[in-house]
């Protein structure tokens, strides 16, 4: 992968070189900077493939600076945090950060975590949605309309905001109505990676996904547990 890239955006110097070291060792092109301003910077003049976030940054929130970030590219987002309460994890995830680590950490953890996600590269042309079969663009179940052209989910006609993530995720469900789909398959289809320890990154997006849903006002379909296999969408 000697032509990926791996921003880090680290406030502290140790840790910053630490992650720095190992991916370079890894093969990847490595830029480290140490706040929010100088992270935003760099994306705008070269995207990486990659970011590696630190949740608390000196001059702001790592959720904000991925929500801005998400607005710029769609490169995977990796965070690091050393909170691992339930809330900011699921605050991180909904902004659409990819994946997490909580600190202390195993540098070769990092590694195997990195290079799952830059397996399969995640460019501009590759992140915009792929032109589906005309009768395949809307689907309609219930009160639900997941639209795959435009990207867009509409309950009773109004239109709910999903962060790209949840989108795959529903799409993915809406393509197979009432059928269980295993977590692992979702990782596959979503994330476009094996790696079993994002398992827990597929609860915390759904649980997001059910949510907004909820709040929309949707009643039919709903989105169902199986409990040890995955998900499924029964109206």
């Amino acid at each position: 992968m000697p032509d990926q890239s791996v921003l880090v955006v680290e406030d502290t110097q140790e840790i910053r070189e630490l992650v720095t070291t190992v991916l370079e060792r890894a093969g990847l092109a490595v830029r480290a900077v140490g706040t929010g301003a100088d992270a935003l910077a760099e994306v705008r003049r070269d995207a990486p493939d990659l970011i590696v976030l630190d949740l608390g940054l000196p001059d702001a929130d790592g959720t904000e600076i991925c929500r801005q970030i998400r607005t710029e590219t769609a490169c995977y987002v990796l965070m690091l945090t050393a909170r691992a309460e339930e809330v900011d994890l699921l605050i991180g995830l909904a902004v659409g950060a990819d994946g997490y680590m909580v600190k202390p950490f195993s540098p070769r953890e990092l590694v195997a975590r990195v290079q799952a996600m830059l397996r399969f590269p995640r460019t501009a042309a590759s992140a915009a949605p792929a032109a589906a079969p005309a009768q395949q663009l809307v689907r309609r179940l219930a009160e639900l309309e997941v639209d795959e052209d435009s990207r867009e989910v509409r309950v009773d006609g109004a239109v709910v905001d999903l962060t790209r993530t949840e989108f795959d995720l529903l799409a993915a469900l809406a393509s197979r109505p009432g059928r269980v789909l295993q977590r692992e398959t979702l990782l596959r289809e979503v994330w476009e990676t094996d790696w079993e320890g994002n398992l827990r990154l597929v609860e915390a997006h759904m649980s997001n996904l059910r949510r907004k849903l909820v709040a929309a006002g949707l009643h039919s379909p709903e989105i169902r547990t199986v409990r040890g296999v995955g998900y499924r969408l029964v109206a």
